[in-house]
C-alpha cells in the first residue's frame, strides 16, 4: 500500500505546492490534481515536476468524470484535500466560485474517494485516509481572550468561511454516514515562499518595493495567528501518518500579531534587506476603510494537536518572516510571471455582487 501515491488536490497552490514539493523530494509518489486557476501555478512545483515521484493531473474537483479517471488511474493510498478558493476579499466580490469549488467540489471529491475506498481490499482500506484541510475562520471571531480548539462551535461570517464550514460538515458527514476515514484539520494564517501576492504578507512586500501606499484595514488592530507554511506541512503529514480517523487537529504558529504589527515588522525587514534611499518603508503605511464583516481576532490552541501528533511549529514568526521576505526579494521573476492580467495587486472585497 505504501507504494500507492498520495493524491493532493490544489497541489499547484500555495500550501498544496509546499506539500507536493516535500513529498516528491522524499521520493513519496504523489498525484497532484489542480485546475490551475489564477492562484495555481506550475512554476511553484517546478522542482517536484522534474522528479519521477510526481504526477500532475490538470483537473477540476467539480468535474466528476475527471475525478473518477484520476482515482481509477492512480488508486491513491490517501487524499490530502487542499483545493479551495481561499481569499476572503475575493469571496465578497464573487462568492459563486467559492460555493462551486469549496462546497460542490468537495462533495464530488468525497463521493469519488468513497467509491475508491469501498473498492479497496481490507488491508488497503485499513490504511486509507482522507485529510480535509480547512481554516480557523470557520469558528468566527474571538474577543480579546481565549482561543479556538477542537470543540469550538462553528460561526462563519464571510462567504469564504461559510463555504469552508460547509465543506467541513460534508467531510464529517461522509465519515459518519459512509465510514470514510476522514481527518479534518483547521489552520491559522499561512505565510511563506510561493504565496500568491493577493494575501497580506506578499502583497505588502511587493507593494512596498514599488514605493506605493501600504493599505491597512481600519486601524490595523485586527489580530491573526500566523504559521509558517513548512510548519503547516509538517502538521498535515503528521495528521496523515499518525492521525486518528474522525479526529480534528488544529495547526497554529503561536504567533498572534495585530495586522499593523505585521506590516511594521515587514517594513523594518525591508529597511534592512532592501533599503529605500527615499526613507523607511513605514512611511508608506496608509489606513483605509475596513472590509465588510472583518473578524476581529483569531487564535488557535494547539495543545491537543501537539500532544496527539507529536508536532510543534519549528519557526518563530520573526524567523519565518525573515525567510519569507528574503525569498520574495530573490524571486521577483517568479512574482512577475505568476501575476497575470487577472490580478495586479488591486484591493478586493469592496464590490458586492449577487
Amino acid at each position: 500500500m505504501k507504494q500507492q501515491p498520495i493524491l493532493v488536490t490544489g497541489g499547484a497552490g500555495f500550501i498544496g505546492s509546499a506539500v507536493v514539493r516535500r513529498l516528491a523530494a522524499a521520493g513519496e509518489p504523489v498525484v497532484n490534481v489542480d485546475s490551475l486557476t489564477y492562484a495555481g501555478n506550475l512554476e511553484s512545483i517546478a522542482a517536484a515536476a522534474a522528479l519521477p515521484s510526481h504526477h500532475f493531473e490538470h483537473a477540476d474537483i467539480t468535474d466528476v468524470h475527471a475525478l473518477a479517471r484520476v482515482f481509477v488511474r492512480h488508486r491513491p493510498r490517501a487524499v490530502l484535500h487542499l483545493a479551495a478558493e481561499s481569499h476572503v476579499d475575493r469571496s465578497i466580490d464573487a462568492p459563486d466560485a467559492f460555493i462551486q469549488t469549496n462546497l460542490v467540489g468537495t462533495f464530488h471529491l468525497l463521493q469519488e474517494a468513497r467509491r475508491h475506498y469501498e473498492s479497496l481490499p481490507p488491508a488497503e482500506r485499513a490504511e486509507f485516509r482522507f485529510v480535509h484541510v480547512s481554516t480557523d475562520e470557520v469558528f468566527g471571531s474571538l474577543g480579546g481572550e481565549g482561543a479556538f480548539d477542537e470543540t469550538t462551535p462553528y460561526a462563519p461570517r464571510s462567504p469564504y468561511s461559510a463555504s469552508k464550514a460547509g465543506s467541513d460538515h460534508l467531510a464529517r458527514a461522509w465519515a459518519h454516514t459512509f465510514g470514510l476515514p476522514v481527518i479534518v484539520t483547521n489552520c491559522s494564517n499561512n505565510y511563506g515562499p510561493y504565496q500568491f501576492p493577493e494575501k497580506l504578507i506578499p502583497l505588502m512586500i511587493l507593494t512596498a518595493l514599488r514605493g506605493e501606499p501600504l493599505p491597512v484595514y481600519g486601524d490595523g488592530s485586527n489580530v491573526r495567528d500566523w504559521i509558517f507554511v513548512d510548519d503547516h506541512v509538517d502538521g498535515l503529514l503528521a495528521a496523515l501518518e499518525r492521525g486518528e480517523p474522525g479526529a480534528t487537529y488544529l495547526f497554529g504558529g503561536n504567533a498572534e500579531r495585530r495586522n499593523i504589527e505585521v506590516v511594521r515588522t515587514l517594513c523594518a525587514l525591508l529597511d534592512e534587506l532592501a533599503p529605500d534611499p527615499r526613507g523607511s518603508y513605514a512611511r508608506l503605511i496608509t489606513f483605509v476603510k475596513d472590509r465588510p464583516g472583518h473578524d476581529f481576532r483569531y487564535a488557535i490552541a494547539t495543545t491537543h494537536t501537539s500532544k496527539a501528533l507529536r508536532w510543534a511549529p519549528r519557526h518563530s514568526f520573526e524567523s519565518g518572516l525573515r525567510e519569507t521576505v528574503a525569498w520574495f526579494l530573490t524571486h521577483r521573476d517568479w512574482v512577475e510571471r505568476v501575476q497575470s492580467g487577472a490580478y495586479r495587486g488591486e484591493r478586493l472585497g469592496l464590490v458586492r455582487q449577487s
